[in-house]
């Protein structure tokens, strides 16, 4: 993920918060160390500009999806 792209489409869109959704190809729905990383950054880049970071969603073609929010992460 781009930070900056993410945030430069927030901000024309001028969003008071954003969801974040990636793929899994692979299956496996729980986030990697770089995912949990790079949602802490988002999430502070967020902080300084005003837009709330809501939720950041792991999608899997057969295995469901994780939520950073239903886990209590962000």
């Amino acid at each position: 993920m781009d930070q900056r792209l993410i945030f430069v489409t927030a901000l024309l869109a001028n969003a008071r918060g954003i969801v974040l959704a990636h793929n899994h190809p692979s299956g496996n729905k729980l986030p990697s160390r770089a995912d949990i990383d790079m949602t802490g950054k988002i999430k502070e880049g967020g902080s300084l500009l005003g837009i709330e970071v809501f939720d950041h969603i792991i999608i899997t073609w057969d295995n469901g999806y994780y939520s950073f929010a239903d886990q209590g992460i962000l």
